[in-house]
Order: C-alpha cells, then structure tokens, then sequence
C-alpha cells in the first residue's frame, strides 16, 4: 500500500486557501501591531451597557478585517474536518485521516457546546463561561483531551494500534507510512504519525498518553486543593501559633527546588524503603478529614441525618485509601488479598505523591491569604454573632466566597500539574520508560530530533495545546467571576 501524503486531496484546493487565509491573517497582525505602536492615543469609549465601542478610522477597519479574516480560517478548518469525515480512506490524507479518528472527540465537543450555550444562563459561572471567547477557546482545547481519554480508556477508540506494539520495518519512519503486509495492516493500514526509535506507532501514543494526563494531573490537584484548604483556612481564621507552625513548613517545602524534590522523592532507594508509600498514607488522608469536617459542620445539629450523610460518603474513600496505600512487601500491607480491589502502580503513586507534595504548600498559602481577607467581612461577623461553630465559618461562610481564585488557580495548577508530569517523564523518571505518557515519547524523539522531528513534535504540541487550553480556561474564569 502507498504512503499517505499529509494533505491528500485537500492539497490543490482547501489547503492552498487557507494558507493564503493565515499569511494574510499574520500580515494583518503584523500591520495592526505597528498602527496600535505609532498611532496617536485614542480614549476608548463605552456603550450604554459598559461594553468598549468598536474602534474608529483605519485601525478599526483593520482589526474587523483580522477578525473576519480569522472567522474565514476557522470556517477552513471546519471544512476541512468535516469533509474529510465522507472522502474514501487516503483521499484526505493524514490529516484527514486523523480528522476521522477524532470523530467521537468533535461529536462529544459539538453536543457539549451546543446544550451549554442553550442552557448557560441557569448554569451559573460555567454558563457564563461561554460569554466570553478566550474561555470558550480554552475550555475546547481542555475538553478535547478529556474526551480523547475517555473515548481511548473507556471505550478503545481514537487510537489506530497498540502504544507498546512494535512493527517491524517501521522503525524512525516518517508519517502516512505504510504497515508492511502480514504486520497486523488490517488493524489500520497506516502510521499516521509515523513510528519511533522502537517502531511504536507516535499517533497511538499520544493519545494514549492523554489518559495518564487526564487521571493524574486533575486528582493530584484535587488532592493538593483539599490538603491546602484544610490547613490553610485555620491557619487564616485563628491566627497565632497555628498559623505560624503551618506558615514555617510550607515555607520549608517551598524552599526546595522543586525538580530536587522530585529527584529526592522518585530515588529507588527511597522507593524501597516504602517512603512513598508512608507519604501516601499521611497526604492521602486529608480528603477524608475534609469531608467529614465539611459534612459535620453543615448538618451536626441534626444527628441522624449527619450520621447518614457520614456514612455515605466516608465508608467507601475509607475503603478506596485503604485499598491505594496498601501494598505488599511494605510495613502498609494490612488489607487482606480478597479485599484490595485494586493496587496502584508504584510509578503512578510516586508520581501523584510527588504532585500532591509539591502543590500542597502553594494552595495552602493561597487559601490562607484568602481566609485572612474574607474572615473580616461582615457576613462572617454576622455567622459569628448567631453563634455559628469555626468550621461552619469556615467551610460555608468563607470557602464559598473564595471560589472565584480558586477555581481560576485550580485551572492554572492542572496546567503546572501536566508541565510537571512531562518534565518527569522527560527526565526518565517516576513512570516506567515504555510508558506513553508525553514526556517520556518526547525524551525518546528529542536525541534524533534533527532528522527525525515527527518524533518529539506530536507530543510536544499536545503538551502544549493542553497547557494553553487550561491558562485560556483560566482567563475566561477570571474575566466571568469579577463581573459579579
């Protein structure tokens, strides 16, 4: 079977335009940034509703033409995609093919959007997330790679062979290369990305590489929000000693450079010590002292119902942190065979043991600067005064009014979360070297970088896409919450 080109049929006629599309789009940047840095000062006005009027005279003439220019680009695209969806196999190309393993993945997004955007207005600050475009922008990209995951985890879609099959002959081949005949060519006929220094097919490995993402960037945050607001909002509530203790050991952690501690924590000596392990058992028990505070405090007035709401929610993460720090040949080892439904894969617990760790001290300075602020206002002297206990205050009084820059740094930190799991991976450590995480393929594709660039590009740019999605995620948060 031929190689496939990138462009396929799309190369004599929707590529060329949308080439010309963006260099006149980058040419129009270029020209409104010189305007913008010559032109005299103009005041900008405001509509009757605060909203900034259009500008006027040549540069506002020119940033409508670069935003219907950029509409243009987009509308190219979306051709492109979804044309390629009814050409024959091969007659799209590469990137037509890759169109059509995304399938699910554009499905899922277009279904989101479109019942989001019905329904915005009676879905709180989400809603309004879709009022503004850096944030519609962003939340696509992040939304991308969360259904890409679970559309490869879950249901063994997207990916066209297996991340750790090796084929022969196809080793360091360029992309739209062909599966020799008798190599499994019926699975799918094509390298799409091409293959790596061990004849791994790259496009099964990337997107492979987005469910380690998705499971460990979100829950080590999590995991780093709970500890960090479960000791920060004391600490900024009562003040004193507390605080002073809790302050000088974040300060501590927080003096380490932070790729030292990974080093220091992900060395197999330690490893076999067990101290991931110890770490594990002591940050992980955190979410439970979170929840049961957080469901104490709301319904302690009311015995029977705290005692349901208790079990319900308490047995059952007693059991999974019982079951995530067990393991065998460690001093932790105490859950029976029969009952350890599942074991965390040493390299995954060192992993989300180091995130967690090395987040926690930031978030708790971040909650406690909040808990200082919002602890003089009036409605926390109003609860004070009805007699109301700390964590209720706490936990239903000053928590909710922070969650503006915490849902903002939530997004940010996922961000630093994924940058630090592909440093790791790129420094060969924590998870095992055939792993498809993004790093770990980019340390394999950067040593043949120089004739060879198919190898570490893919993961780079989905590493990147990842990362700008969460900061554009961000902004539009931030941009929605102080409108309120």
């Amino acid at each position: 079977m031929d190689a496939l080109t990138w462009t396929g049929s799309f190369g004599s006629t929707l590529i060329p335009a949308l080439a010309i599309a963006v260099g006149f789009f980058l040419a129009g940047i270029i020209l409104q940034l010189i305007m913008t840095t010559f032109a005299t000062e103009v005041k900008l006005q405001s509509n009757a509703d605060g909203t900034l009027k259009a500008r006027s005279g040549p540069l506002g003439q020119l940033e409508k033409l670069n935003s219907q220019i950029f509409l243009l680009i987009l509308l190219l695209l979306a051709a492109i995609i979804v044309v390629s969806w009814f050409m024959p196999y091969g007659k799209a190309g590469i990137l037509g093919e890759i169109s059509k393993r995304f399938l699910p993945v554009w499905t899922a997004l277009i279904v989101t959007f479109v019942f989001s955007i019905m329904f915005k207005r009676k879905l709180g600050l989400y809603g309004k997330l879709f009022d503004s475009t850096v944030g519609m922008i962003g939340y696509a990209l992040v939304m991308f790679w969360v259904f890409t995951a679970i559309f490869v985890g879950l249901f063994d879609m997207i990916a066209t062979h297996d991340p750790l099959q090796q084929v022969s002959g196809l080793k360091i081949k360029e992309p739209g290369t062909a599966v020799p005949d008798g190599q499994d060519a019926e699975f799918f006929p094509h390298y799409l990305l091409g293959g790596d220094n061990l004849a791994r097919d790259i496009f099964s490995r990337v997107v492979h590489g987005s469910i380690i993402v998705m499971i460990i960037a979100p829950l080590a945050t999590v995991f780093a929000f709970m500890l960090g607001i479960t000791l920060g909002l004391p600490a900024g509530y009562y003040g004193g000693k507390l605080d002073t203790i809790l302050s000088f050991v974040a300060n501590l952690i927080l003096a380490f450079p932070v790729i030292l501690l990974f080093f220091l924590l992900v060395t197999p000596e330690l490893i076999d010590l067990g101290v991931p392990n110890y770490m594990a058992a002591v940050l992980f028990i955190f979410p439970l002292v979170f929840f049961a505070v957080l469901i104490n405090s709301r319904y302690y007035t009311q015995p029977s119902k705290n005692t349901l709401h208790l079990a319900l929610i308490l047995l059952p993460l007693i059991y999974v942190y019982a079951a995530g720090i067990s393991e065998q040949d460690t001093v932790l080892y105490f859950l029976p065979a029969s009952f350890d439904a599942f074991t965390l894969p040493r390299e995954i617990l060192v992993v989300f043991v180091s995130v967690v760790f090395v987040n926690s001290p930031t978030v708790f300075r971040i909650v406690r600067g909040l808990a200082l602020d919002i602890k003089t206002r009036d409605y926390v002297a109003a609860a004070q005064t009805r007699g109301e206990r700390p964590w209720y205050i706490m936990l239903w009084e000053i928590l909710p009014n922070a969650r503006g820059p915490l849902i903002v740094d939530f997004c940010l930190r996922i961000g630093y979360t994924t940058i630090l799991l592909g440093t790791l991976g790129f420094f060969g450590l924590g998870l095992a070297s055939e792993s498809p995480d993004w790093g770990s393929t980019i340390n394999a594709g950067r040593k043949l970088l120089l004739f060879a660039t198919h190898l570490a590009l893919p993961p780079a740019i989905a590493l990147l896409s990842l990362v700008l999605g969460l900061n554009l995620l961000a902004d539009g948060l931030r941009e929605e919450s102080l409108k309120d």
